[in-house]
Order: C-alpha cells, then sequence, then structure tokens
C-alpha cells in the first residue's frame, strides 16, 4: 500500500448509526438556514400593513441578516476552536429559534429584534457547516456539500411558496413566519447526540496555523467575490423579484409561486454540482454552464419577454444553484484542512454577504430614480459580469495559501 493510499484509507468515514446521526443533523441545521428569510419577501405586502411601517423599513428587514452575516461569520472560527463546533451550532440553533419566536409577536421592535438574531444564528451556520464538513468527511466533501445545500434550498423554496397562503389564513403574517420555529426545534433536537463530540479546530490541526491572515492572499478576495456576487443576486432576486412579476400583471400568489419554481429549479444544481465540482481539479467549465445560464435568463427579463417568465425563473434556478454550490465548494477545495476552511469560509462570507446587503437596497434605488424596473434589473447584467470573472478565477486549481 503506497503512502497515498494509507493517507486514503485513515481518512475514510465509518458509516455507521453515529455517522448517520451527524448526516441527518446537517441537513436539518441546513433547512434552518435559508427558510426563516426567504419566506419574508413573499408577504412584505402583509407586514407592513400589519404593522404600519415604511418601504424603507420592510426592505431593512431583508438587509438585516445579511449585515449579520458580515459582522458575525469571521468570529465563528474562533468559537469554533474554543468550545468545538458541535456546541457552538447547537447553541446557534437555539439563538435561531429565540429569533423566531421574537420576530413573530407582533411588534416592530420585536421584528427586527428578531431578525437579528436570526441572522446571527445563522451566521455561524454558513460558516461552521462547511468546514464541519471538511474536517469530518474529507473524501466524501462534495456529497455532504451536495446534501448540505439540497437540504438548505428544498427548505428556502417551500418557505417562499407558502408563506402566503398561510398568511392569508387565520394564521396571519405572524403564523407564516413563527412556522419555521417547528423546523428549529427539530435541529436541535436531532443535533443534541453531537454533544458527546467535540472537535475543535486545533485538535486536528495544531501545525497547521496560518502565516498570516487568509485575507491578506489573493485568491481569497475571487472567492470573497464570487461568494458575494452570487449572493447579490439571490437576496436581490428574493426581495424584488414577486413585486417585479406583480408589476408585470401576475397576483401576489403567482409571482410567489413563480418565485418558489427558480427556488425548486437551484435543486438539481445544488446536488450535482457540489460533486462534480469535487472529481474535477478545475472548475472552470462549470464557471461557464451557470454563466450561460444567468445570461440568457436575465436577457430574457431585460427583453421584457414576459410570456416565457417560467422558462427564466427555471433557468435563473439553476444557475443560482450551480454557482451556490461552486461557491460553497471553493471553502475546502481552495484550503488545505479544516481551519484554512473555516477561516475562508469566514472572511468570504462577511465580506461577501456585505456585498450582497447592498443588492436589495440599490435595486430599489435604482427602481425609485428612473421609476422603471428596466433599469434597475440592469444592475443583474452588471452582477453577473463580476461574477462570471470572479468565479473563473477561482474555479482553478489551486490553494488559497501556498505550500510550506
Amino acid at each position: 500500500m503506497t503512502s497515498q493510499q494509507s493517507s486514503r484509507e485513515s481518512k475514510k468515514i465509518p458509516w455507521n448509526r453515529n455517522t448517520w446521526i451527524l448526516v441527518l443533523g446537517i441537513i436539518f441545521i441546513a433547512a434552518t438556514l435559508r427558510s426563516p428569510l426567504t419566506s419574508v419577501g413573499p408577504i412584505i405586502s402583509y407586514i407592513k400593513e400589519g404593522l404600519d411601517i415604511s418601504n424603507v423599513l420592510a426592505g431593512f428587514i431583508t438587509t438585516i441578516p445579511l449585515l449579520a452575516f458580515a459582522i458575525v461569520s469571521p468570529f465563528a472560527p474562533k468559537f469554533a476552536r474554543i468550545f468545538g463546533f458541535e456546541k457552538t451550532l447547537l447553541v446557534a440553533m437555539v439563538i435561531l429559534t429565540v429569533g423566531i419566536f421574537i420576530r413573530s409577536l407582533g411588534d416592530t421592535f420585536f421584528l427586527l429584534l428578531g431578525t437579528t438574531l436570526i441572522g446571527i444564528a445563522i451566521a455561524f451556520g454558513n460558516v461552521l457547516l462547511p468546514a464541519l464538513i471538511k474536517l469530518k468527511f474529507p473524501l466524501q466533501v462534495g456529497l455532504l456539500t451536495s446534501i448540505f445545500t439540497v437540504a438548505m434550498n428544498i427548505s428556502a423554496s417551500v418557505a417562499a411558496g407558502i408563506s402566503y397562503p398561510i398568511a392569508g389564513t387565520a394564521f396571519g403574517w405572524k403564523g407564516a413566519l413563527g412556522c419555521w420555529i417547528i423546523l428549529a426545534i427539530i435541529a436541535i433536537i436531532v443535533w443534541l447526540p453531537q454533544l458527546r463530540q467535540k472537535v475543535a479546530i486545533q485538535e486536528n490541526h495544531n501545525d497547521a496555523k496560518l502565516s498570516k491572515p487568509i485575507w491578506k492572499y489573493p485568491l481569497t478576495w475571487a472567492i470573497t467575490l464570487a461568494m458575494g456576487l452570487q449572493s447579490l443576486i439571490f437576496y436581490t432576486t428574493a426581495a424584488w423579484i414577486p413585486a417585479m412579476l406583480e408589476s408585470q400583471g401576475m397576483s401576489a400568489n403567482q409571482a410567489g409561486w413563480m418565485f418558489s419554481i427558480m427556488q425548486f429549479s437551484q435543486l438539481p444544481m445544488t446536488f450535482l454540482i457540489p460533486i462534480l465540482a469535487g472529481r474535477k481539479s478545475d472548475q472552470r467549465s462549470l464557471v461557464v454552464m451557470f454563466g450561460t445560464f444567468y445570461v440568457v435568463g436575465f436577457a430574457g427579463i431585460l427583453m421584457n419577454w414576459t410570456s416565457l417568465t417560467m422558462l427564466w425563473m427555471i433557468l435563473l434556478g439553476l444557475a443560482g444553484g450551480a454557482s451556490f454550490g461552486l461557491a460553497m465548494m471553493y471553502f475546502s477545495l481552495r484550503s488545505r484542512n479544516a481551519l484554512e476552511a473555516a477561516e475562508l469560509s469566514g472572511t468570504a462570507q462577511s465580506v461577501g454577504y456585505l456585498l450582497a446587503a447592498v443588492g436589495p437596497v440599490l435595486y430599489g434605488y435604482i427602481h425609485d430614480l428612473w421609476d422603471s424596473w428596466h433599469a434597475a434589473n440592469i444592475l443583474y447584467a452588471i452582477t453577473v459580469v463580476g461574477l462570471i470573472i470572479s468565479a473563473w478565477i477561482s474555479a482553478k486549481d489551486r490553494f488559497v495559501t501556498p505550500e510550506k
């Protein structure tokens, strides 16, 4: 047996009962990382009416989680080093549960406070799950990342589709926002067995300390830009696509389901892309693929070909799923160990989500300035070009840090 084979054998994970419980825990935590956010956009009109708040404050509800991601993400790896991945993620799920409960109490202050807590909790999950996967499943990073991203996007799609119908029932918008507490509680229960473990980063990589901060390496910024621009597209479409479709003559319910179709269209790519990326040393062909989908989808919207709206939503969903799946894989593919993966994930998501937070506000500003959806949609074209360039640079076979 060669040394390389021996190394691979030592990294193999025994697929026993404890491993499957861990995978199930990853799935349920992943399912809580988008549903509390995508449930807001389709019912923003109900929230505005119920609380009598302005459009600016309503838009800020979408921006708060992104600001929380930007502020909190760099600290997540540090908490994981001190307390271990398992305990840190459990506390994050508890904070998420509290945040969902507070947000649905029906008061403007509690809405903002709860949304902030939700953003803080999700930031920990966003950063630590990719690093945990690299640490626990070093030979199955692509497969586990696929499972993680699919679980995240299924819950996001369902939330986007059912929040408006729920808000129209006796449960109201508070029920539509609060029902996701059930998923968070399930995630806590399923994750509890992991407390028997404590895998802190330094326990496994004592000799893997970075010679300088991760943000000082050039490739980090290409990955950060790719992460930020694909997130900007996601959150801007989440905030404004339903309203844009309504302006084209769709009912609010139809617009919500069109957005849901876009979300569901992400699923094939969020599953396939991490697996394909993990099997390829160079992922630039995948960048060409999702770039083409983005260009065609947004071109259809820019040309106002509304009769083919479903096709544009499907193409944008495929592109979004592919770009997100590849962005999440960069953290593992371009890092040498779990420490680097966590640091790279924290930095890229911090700056990336800060960039993404600008998207919904800038889109709304351009729309108001020119009183035109067409003018605002130019933002998508510019963003796609930047995303393709940064993702292309990030997709080349290399690591962020040089070999020691």
